[in-house]
């Protein structure tokens, strides 16, 4: 008797009829892009998308698309650019030095280069969609790119303060990467107003979440960055916020005092598991927004996936 396959929730999705081809028919739209580039601005894109990623956002567009239908194309490509970009001119800001185990890219090209890159990627993004000719879809990018603006100064006003609510905190995941979550649904499903919208944002916030929750104990080989990096930044994550609460080390450390032992200190006071919880909710509230006419099965599977993962 032949053994039974045991099944990951990432497996069911990755398993998705059609998933493979659209997903490789992305990344050659992403490599068309960049193909005839031939200075420092194209390069440093060209290197950025090859250096890993999930394609998470391109596979949130076709698991919203209406089956029966040809999936968006231009949709993933499009957030996918639009994700590119925004780590491009986070890590400037941040002054982050790595990104998914290798040099970010002002690290390697230099902040001019960098912020070019990233702007010109930016454009890209808004140009494959209006290729399309389709203004609500451009309209939806648009609104996400500014909500991905108003989540950069939102997280700098609340840099080194421990008193930072949970609410703004939830705020600021919502605008940073629920956003960028709900657009890439509501681009694949071809409606501005898809319910699948609201079940990319709270999947987006549970997703940041869990990569707020791995910055404290995740490894660099794993998660492709130094942990630690938000309680260094000053950047009043939950798993921060909570810990903060109850140690008055680690409230010193997120106002901008040292940090050295601190992330021993956040995981034994119970903030992860405190935070994992919240994410969890919001997974569940992502379920709770299906309705069974998409593919729902695949699409729980993810949630279950992102609140699971370790990298």
């Amino acid at each position: 008797m032949s053994a039974v396959r045991s099944y990951e929730p990432l497996d069911l999705v990755r398993d998705a009829r059609g998933l493979k081809d659209y997903l490789a028919a992305v990344e050659e739209r992403l490599d068309e892009l960049f193909a005839g580039g031939m200075g420092a601005v194209d390069l440093a894109a060209q290197q950025a998308l090859r250096s890993g990623g999930k394609r998470l956002r391109p596979m949130l567009s076709f698991l919203s698309s209406p089956p029966g239908q040809v999936p968006p194309v231009a949709a993933g490509v499009a957030v996918e650019l639009v994700h590119l970009a925004s780590l491009m001119h986070d890590d400037l800001l941040d002054g982050a030095t790595v990104r998914r185990g290798a040099p970010t890219t002002w690290n390697e090209f230099g902040p001019q280069v960098a912020l070019a890159s990233g702007d010109r990627v930016f454009a890209l993004a808004f140009r494959e969609l209006a290729r399309e000719d389709e203004l609500h879809a451009l309209a939806t990018l648009a609104e996400t790119a500014l909500a991905l603006a108003r989540g950069e100064a939102l997280q700098r006003e609340l840099r080194f303060d421990p008193d930072t609510s949970v609410e703004s905190q939830l705020k600021l995941c919502s605008l940073k990467t629920g956003s960028l979550f709900s657009a890439a649904c509501r681009l694949g499903a071809g409606e501005e107003n898809s319910p699948l919208g609201d079940y990319g944002l709270a999947l987006g916030i549970a997703f940041q979440i869990v990569d707020d929750v791995l910055d404290c104990v995740g490894e660099a080989s794993e998660t492709g960055k130094a942990p630690g990096t938000d309680l260094r930044e000053g950047i009043p994550t939950l798993p921060l916020l909570f810990a903060a609460e109850r140690d008055e080390v680690v409230r010193s450390a997120l106002a901008g005092g040292s940090c050295e032992g601190v992330l021993e200190r956040v995981t034994d006071c119970g903030a992860l598991e405190r935070a994992q919880t919240i994410a969890h909710e919001y997974a569940d509230k992502a379920c709770s927004c299906l309705t069974g006419d998409v593919r729902s099965r695949e699409l729980a599977a993810l949630a279950q996936a992102v609140v699971e993962r370790r990298r």
